[in-house]
Order: C-alpha cells, then sequence, then structure tokens
C-alpha cells in the first residue's frame, strides 16, 4: 500500500494522504532492476504509511527480512538513511562502517559490518511516496559513481510515476514477497546438482556444507556431517547453530550475518565437545553461503584457543541496543549520563573503567569517571590545554576513534604515558561526535591486553555515537540547569533584613520536573516603624514566570516603600501585572507588620490561607477574607484583616507547592501541617523552616515550586 505526501522540503513530515493499490509485483520488480544495474547485492523500498509520518518496509531482496526487524517501521524524524532520504528529498550516501557508526550509529551497532549503502527518495515534484536504499559490500568505492546515482535517481523517479499512476487509478496492490534465493531442496544431495558434483564433494577430505539466506543448510557433504557429529538427515534445513547444540552461540551467527552483509569471507573456530576444535570458513554470495569445515590443528596444538562464545559472543543485541538508545535518551545531566554508561555500556563490552572527556576554553575537562582506584590518575588531566598530545586530546580533536591492545602499543605512540600509570591494559578512546561536532571523548579501559577486532571497534564507534547524542542533550540540560538557577537566585533575597522583634527564616525549593524555575517567591521589606512581607506565586515553570515573578517583586518593594496600605499594594500591582500583558496570572499574599501595636495587616489575591502558631502550641488557618487572582481584573479590590500578634506567635507564609499533591485532600495536608507546627512549633525558626519541607510529602517529588516564609514575634524586652 502507497502512502502520498507534498513535496515540500521542510523538516516537518510530509502529511500523508489516503493510501492506494497497485497492481503487478510493481515494488519488487523496480528493486530488482536497479540492483541488477548498479550491482548492488541487497535492498528494500519504504512506503509512507497512512496513519501517520511512518515509513513501513513493503518488500526486501537479497538479504532475509529479519535482518531489518528494528527498522521494519520507522519515523521520518527516526536517525537512519531513508527516513533522511525522505525528509530532506535527496540521495543519502553512506560509504562504510565508520561513517555509519559516526552519522547512524543505532544502525551500526547492531550490523557493524563493512557495506555501502545508499537511500533514494522516491519522489515526484509534488509527492513523495517513500524511499529505496541498496547495499553493496565492504570492497565498494567510498565514492558513489555518477553512473550509479544516474541510475539510482532515474529508476525512484520512474518508480514514483507509476507510484502516482496508481494512486490515480486505484489499482489494487497485491502482497510482495521478499526476494530472496531460491527455497532450499528437500532430500539427497544428487538432487541438488549433478551427481558427479555430488561424488566430488563427497571425496573431499574437508566438510563442506551450502547455506541459503536464511541460514538454512541445503547441501552437506559426508566429511561435514561426521565433522559436526549431526546425522544430515538432522542437517538438511535447518540453521548450522541450531542443528548443533555447541553451535547455538550468538557470536557465531553473527559470522553468518556478517558474510551476508559485507560479501566479505569470515571465519571462526569452534570447540566440538569434548575438546576438539574445529574451523569454519563462510564463503558469501547474493544467493548464500558456501562453508568449509575443518580441524583446527594448530589451535588444538595450542591447548585452547577462544571462540566466540568464550570471549562476550556478540558485545550487544538489538534489543540491548534498542533499551540502551532508550535509556541514554531519559538521562538528564552528565552525570546521568556518566552513570548509565558505567552500569549498562562498560559492562557489555568488557570494560573495568571509564571516563567521559569535554573541551571548553581550549582546555580538556574530566565530565565523570567510573573504575579507577586512585581518581587522581584521571583528575589530573582537567584543565590540560587542547594542544598537549595525549590520547584524550587527540581523539577529541580529531574524531578519530583510538584502539591500544596493550601498555607497550600506548606508550609507543605516547612515550610520555608511562608517567602516569592507571593501572590498565588496554584502551579504547571514542570520539563522541554530535551534529558534526566533538563534543568529547568516552575512554574504556580493560584490565588486562585487549584485542580489538574490526567488528568490535566499530561496534564500540557506534556506541559512542549513541552517547555522544545522550551528552549533548546532557550538557545543553545542564547549561540550562545552570542558568535556571543563577536567573532564580538572582530574584530572590539572598538574605532576610533583620528586623527588630522580628526573627524570619525562608525557604524555596524548585520542581523537581522541568527547568527547576519557577515562580514563586517570597520578600521581607523594612520600613519606618513598620515592616512588610509578601510572598506570591506566578503560573509557570519557566524563565517567563521567573521574570515576571521578579517585576511584581520588585513593584510590591517600590510600592511599599512610598508608603501605601496594604490594599493599595495589591490593587497597584495587580494594574502593574495587567499593563504588561502578559497572559500569567499570579496569587499573592501580602502583609504589614506593627510589631508596637502586636498585630499584622493582611490583603490576599487568590493565595492559600497563612497558618498562625500561637504561643501556647495551638495552630490556627487563617482564612481572611481577599481578591481575584493578580492580572484578571483592572477594577479588582482586596479587602484587609487584622490578626494580633502576641509575643512567640509564629505566622507561616507558603506557596500552593507545599500542600498540593496529586491524590492528596489539601484540607489533609494542612491538618498535617498544623500538627508539625504544634510540635516543633518551639523550636529555633531555622530548624522549623526544615523540619516544614521535610515533613511535607509534596516536597520530594515536587510538581510545583514551593516557597516559605517563618516569621516569628519575639518577646518584648523588659522595661529599664
Amino acid at each position: 500500500m502507497v502512502g502520498v505526501s507534498d513535496g515540500q522540503t521542510s523538516a516537518e513530515p510530509p502529511p500523508v494522504t489516503a493510501r492506494t493499490r497497485v497492481g503487478r509485483p510493481l515494488l519488487s520488480l523496480a528493486l530488482a532492476s536497479m540492483m541488477d544495474d548498479v550491482h548492488a547485492h541487497s535492498g528494500g523500498v519504504y512506503l509512507l504509511a497512512a496513519d501517520g509520518p511512518v515509513l513501513e518496509m513493503a518488500v526486501m531482496a537479497g538479504l532475509p527480512r529479519a535482518f531489518a526487524v528494528p527498522w521494519e517501521r520507522v519515523g521520518l524524524s527516526a536517525p537512519i538513511p531513508v527516513a533522511d532520504a525522505v525528509r530532506e528529498r535527496r540521495l543519502v550516501w553512506v560509504p562504510g562502517e565508520q561513517e555509519m557508526a559516526a552519522h547512524y550509529p543505532r544502525i551500526a551497532v547492531v550490523l557493524p559490518y563493512p557495506y555501502a549503502l545508499a537511500a533514494v527518495p522516491v519522489a515526484t515534484e509534488s509527492t513523495v511516496y517513500g524511499a529505496v536504499f541498496v547495499t553493496w559490500p565492504g570492497a565498494h568505492p567510498p565514492e558513489l559513481s555518477d553512473r550509479e546515482r544516474d541510475h539510482l535517481t532515474a529508476a525512484c523517479d520512474r518508480l514514483a510515476v507509476r507510484l502516482e499512476r496508481a494512486v490515480q487509478e486505484s489499482v489494487p496492490l497485491h502482497t510482495e514477497s521478499d526476494l530472496l534465493a531460491a527455497p532450499a531442496l528437500a532430500g539427497a544431495a544428487d538432487t541438488l546438482g549433478t551427481v558427479e558434483a555430488a561424488r566430488m564433494a563427497a571425496r573431499l577430505p574437508y566438510g563442506l556444507c551450502s547455506l541459503d539466506l536464511e541460514g538454512r543448510i541445503t547441501f552437506a557433504n559426508p566429511a561435514a556431517t561426521e565433522l559436526i557429529g549431526v546425522p544430515s538427515a538432522d542437517l538438511l534445513g535447518c540453521t548450522l547453530w541450531a542443528a548443533a547444540p555447541w553451535l547455538n552461540d550468538p557470536g557465531y551467527e553473527d559470522r553468518y550475518r556478517a558474510a551476508l552483509i559485507s560479501q566479505h569471507t569470515t571465519s571462526f573456530v569452534a570447540m566440538r565437545p569434548p575438546g576438539e576444535w574445529l574451523s569454519f570458513r563462510l564463503y558469501p554470495s547474493t544467493t548464500g553461503l558456501s562453508v568449509r569445515v575443518s580441524r583446527a590443528r594448530s589451535v588444538a596444538e595450542m591447548g585452547s584457543r577462544p571462540g566466540p562464545g568464550d570471549t562476550a559472543p556478540r558485545l550487544v543485541t538489538i534489543s540491548q541496543v534498542l533499551s540502551l538508545a532508550g535509556a541514554l535518551a531519559e538521562a538528564a545531566g552528565v552525570q546521568d549520563v556518566v552513570q548509565l554508561v558505567a552500569d549498562e555500556i562498560a559492562p557489555a563490552v568488557g570494560s573495568q573503567a571509564l571516563a567521559i572527556l569535554g573541551s571548553g576554553a581550549g582546555r580538556l575537562h574530566v565530565l565523570g569517571h567510573r573504575g579507577y582506584e586512585d581518581p587522581h590518575v584521571v583528575e589530573c588531566f582537567d584543565g590540560l590545554p587542547l594542544a598537549e598530545r595525549t590520547p584524550g586530546t587527540q581523539v577529541l580533536t580529531s574524531g578519530v576513534p583510538g584502539f591500544f591492545e596493550s601498555r607497550e602499543q600506548l606508550e609507543r605512540l605516547y612515550p610520555e604515558w608511562h608517567a602516569t600509570p592507571d593501572g590498565f591494559a588496554a584502551w579504547a578512546y571514542l570520539p563522541l561526535i554530535a551534529s558534526g561536532r566533538p563534543v568529547g571523548t568516552c575512554v574504556l579501559a580493560y584490565d588486562k591486553p585487549h584485542p580489538f577486532p574490526a567488528d568490535e571497534r566499530a561496534v564500540l564507534t557506534s556506541l559512542g555515537g549513541l552517547i555522544s547524542q545522550a551528552l549533548e542533550r546532557a550538557m545543553l540540560y545542564d547549561a540550562k540547569h545552570r542558568l535556571a538557577h543563577g536567573l532564580q537566585e538572582a530574584l530572590l533575597p539572598h538574605s532576610l533584613p533583620a528586623l527588630p522583634g522580628i526573627e524570619a527564616a525562608a525557604r524555596y525549593l524548585p520542581a523537581t520536573q522541568g527547568m527547576e524555575i519557577g515562580g514563586d517567591f517570597y520578600d521581607l521589606v523594612p520600613t519606618q516603624g513598620l515592616a512588610a512581607a509578601v510572598i506570591g506565586d506566578v503560573q509557570g515553570h519557566n524563565v517567563t514566570a521567573a521574570g515576571l515573578m521578579g517585576q511584581i517583586r520588585t513593584a510590591v518593594r517600590a510600592y511599599t516603600t512610598v508608603g501605601q496600605a496594604p490594599e493599595e499594594v495589591m490593587r497597584s500591582t495587580n494594574r502593574l501585572l495587567i499593563d504588561l500583558g502578559s497572559d500569567l496570572f499570579a496569587s499573592c499574599l501580602y502583609l504589614r507588620l506593627d510589631r508596637e501595636r502586636g498585630r499584622a495587616v493582611m490583603a490576599r489575591a487568590g493565595h492559600p490561607p497563612p497558618l498562625l502558631r500561637r504561643p501556647d502550641g495551638r495552630v490556627r488557618v487563617l482564612d481572611l477574607a481577599g481578591g481575584p487572582l493578580l492580572g484578571i481584573d483592572s477594577a479588582a479590590t482586596y479587602p484587609t484583616a487584622e490578626v494580633d500578634l502576641a509575643p512567640g506567635s509564629v505566622l507561616v507564609l507558603y506557596t500552593d507547592g507545599l500542600i498540593e499533591s496529586p491524590g492528596v485532600d489539601i484540607e489533609d495536608a494542612l491538618a498535617d501541617l498544623g500538627r508539625c507546627l504544634a510540635e516543633s512549633g518551639d523550636r529555633p525558626l531555622d530548624e522549623l523552616a526544615d523540619d516544614v519541607v521535610r515533613h511535607s510529602a509534596t516536597t520530594r517529588e515536587r510538581i510545583d515550586d514551593v516557597a516559605l516564609l517563618l516569621l516569628r514575634v519575639r518577646e518584648r524586652p523588659p522595661p529599664r
């Protein structure tokens, strides 16, 4: 089925129209013709889905569909070549495994093999239908030839025209099968070729097997069945790794995938119980693989040489990649990324320690590390100029990974390294490149010499791509976090003034979600013979709310300083907020303290009621009359109320973040707060403030900011 979209080249996903159907195996024939024209060995066609900006694989050729399971259905925003080709309306060329690891790490970490890929949009001038990708063996030249480029674009243009005609004619699309080699033939070996060919294979002293593209055995000579130790009847039609339990290892299956995708000869050794080593050599073609099986005498003589199953059989599985990608996407700050790499990635690749390095102002910075007995051996590099010749600086500035299989190899290239031994014996330095620029280096250390074969290097480089994307987001988050805290600290009082006869303490806790910045505020303003206190809450948890909060706090101070009465301060602030043209509202509680007369005059604008703890320990909720939220009605009035404050009384002003939480009744929260004040109200005010915020369940997982201002009336000194 075909989804169509207009041909806009913006980053927005192309809109999808109703699906239509096309007749004949149009896609299969077009794909086969394209692959033949450019001598590609595999490929596939993606079409836009009707249920959203999604690409669905319609047909695949040359390789089993199982190789592409993670990408059978992908969003247009996904970081894969076919999605880029559709979004950007251009041919995407990936010449090899290093480029795949750098630009598309989620693909490279699952398929870390040498192959080249081209993705081409299938589109007319006005409509995008999908994309085609084709692949070549790793021996393909690093540049796509003009002939190949012209053949691919012309073929995709022709396919787009045919799909457009099919849409117009509403021709049904019949189900098309993937294009693979002919299915395996059952029966004796002589059905697979001439009788003489079967006799020749039977006379050979080593084993021969033929595998189809799905990995199933379609032929095995007698030597192969003897070496593998499984009768021919049990071999035919089964995959090699399923036919013999001792071959059921992901590492051996990985060699089969590597051979098919790269079209390069691959090999491995495996031990057939109880102790016989066998050598398997795989010769791929576009129709399947020929496998030669023989005794690995050199291995047997050396004793034990580990096969793929004795080390890490496969560095990461597809499910692990998806899990790691999801976890890295959720990492908030840089330390979250460091911890995730330490907990998930380092163990998966057999590393015993790691360090994440970054740069700033021309110097190296250690962002985090784990696993080093002496942290100084890593931290001593913090602040090192990038011009210094060290593995960390070289990889960070060049973007080229460095793999050092032994300390001797490292010291040969970096002679000064012996001066700072870290206790490890092998290292992988992975460049972390995001948005086309290096953002850091990931150092993985191993406690024993460690060879880095080509496929492992590809996997590690690809993992570096995943880490770099997470690190870039985390560094941006940390920068915003620092900005938010700096702005919040600048807008709130650095300290509370000392007032005669009044003791004060305040606390501010940002929300634990979002930017950790908000519109909650408090202030204490000394005036001649009096004092004013204010607490308020502007809607939102962002820079806009914080900026508006700063304006309101400044306005309240100004109106207080010129001597306005509490009700006038509230009316003036309300009019100011409306004049500013903001769409945000604010709650506010303002009070004027008269210490000599032992009273407070309060005005309230939609703010939670304050609490008063009397000297005898009783707590009362001051449910005062008030007006609407600030910023709603320019004609609003704010009536005042007087409250007596006996010496030893404690006034508790707070924002709704202290008492409001999902699933918690506000009345219950207020009663709980009252009990806390009754029990702890005689403690020093700073300790009481800490008790109040600790006591509130909402302060542990805060969906809102919390501001708290406590005022205690001191005992009057005795007259002299």
